[in-house]
């Protein structure tokens, strides 16, 4: 079963649309049949089976749990809009404020556009941009995409998640799945098979729509899968990167960039014994400053820390250090 947030309690893992009859035994034999409901109120964390006396594994027995407000941590954070702090050796929550609450991610949505890119693309697969990678959204992040425009997924995973490219994401979802919204419908398909059920995708870019929103506890569930990828993983270390890439006639094209991450530019420094192994930035004027961190501490313990909507770039890094500083 599965133990998510807030909005459902308890899924039955190995159910996909119903749950199998539980069968009881006594003077004759009844069936009950117990309908699975994505909403459902009702926990399946105790449901025995009754013939063999065997339990269900808990969904969460490996993960972080965050109901509610968790402050385990000499230090609060006022002005964010939500924030939290894991600890994943030891599966305990450390700070969790507003994890539950829905709110805009802005670009560490495309977490969950390389998670499911990874999944069911190939690094070598050859994609090609459409008329729909013109984005004309004031200050959104564009690496300059053309219709014709040729790159392999690898590529555009590294601008994706270094530079944070709007329109490489378009020609991600497009490449993947024929287009953005089959795309989108497969990232809320997966975040839900993670349990991410108080998320809802849109866009595989994280610009500002009324129906895009994610929690901070679903980053969390979602940034932990996709750090399972070695791929992954090794782009969100990365401080730079340089490729070429084929315009619609075949000409090269240079691109070269630094990352976002001000703790990987050197930008910003760490709290002493603390390394940050990686993430990824966001920032929208409706889903204000936000980070997801992925470091560990001096002893090798692995975290996940995010804030969302700070009020600025420097009161979240400084909100950040301040946070990572109990990690020590």
């Amino acid at each position: 079963m599965r133990c998510t947030s807030n909005r459902t309690k308890c899924r039955i893992a190995a159910m996909a649309l119903a749950v199998t009859a539980v069968v009881m035994t006594g003077c004759g034999r009844t069936e009950y049949d117990m309908a699975y409901e994505l909403n459902s109120d009702v926990s399946g964390f105790q449901l025995l089976n009754v013939e063999s006396g065997e339990t269900l594994e808990p969904f969460a027995a490996d993960l972080c749990v965050a109901g509610g407000d968790v402050k385990k941590i000499g230090t609060d954070f006022p002005e964010v809009g939500a924030a939290a702090l894991f600890d994943l050796k030891n599966l305990d929550t450390l700070y969790a404020k507003n994890v539950n609450v829905q709110m805009n991610p802005a670009s560490l949505t495309k977490i969950m556009t390389a998670l499911v890119a990874i999944k069911y693309g190939s690094p070598d697969q050859m994609l090609t941009a459409s008329e729909n990678v013109r984005i004309t959204e004031p200050g959104a992040q564009l690496c300059g995409l053309k219709a014709g425009d040729q790159m392999t997924l690898d590529q555009a995973l590294h601008i994706l998640l270094i530079y944070s490219a709007n329109d490489v994401a378009v020609m991600i979802a497009e490449g993947i799945s024929g287009s953005v919204e089959e795309f989108t419908a497969l990232m809320n398909e997966e975040a839900e098979e993670l349990g991410a059920t108080n998320c809802n995708f849109v866009n595989p870019n994280g610009l500002t729509e009324e129906e895009h929103y994610v929690t901070a506890y679903d980053l969390y569930l979602i940034f932990q899968e996709a750090l399972k990828y070695e791929l992954f993983q090794q782009i969100i270390q990365m401080t730079s990167y340089n490729t070429v890439y084929t315009d619609r006639n075949g000409e090269d094209v240079t691109f070269e960039t630094n990352t976002t991450n001000l703790f990987l530019n050197g930008t910003h420094e760490a709290p002493s014994g603390v390394t940050v192994i990686g993430g990824k930035t966001g920032t929208t004027s409706a889903a204000g400053h936000c980070l997801i961190l992925y470091v560990k501490g001096s002893d090798g313990t692995p975290y996940i820390s995010v804030i969302m909507k700070d009020v600025s770039k420097d009161d979240l890094y400084a909100d950040m250090s301040r946070m990572l500083e109990s990690v020590k």
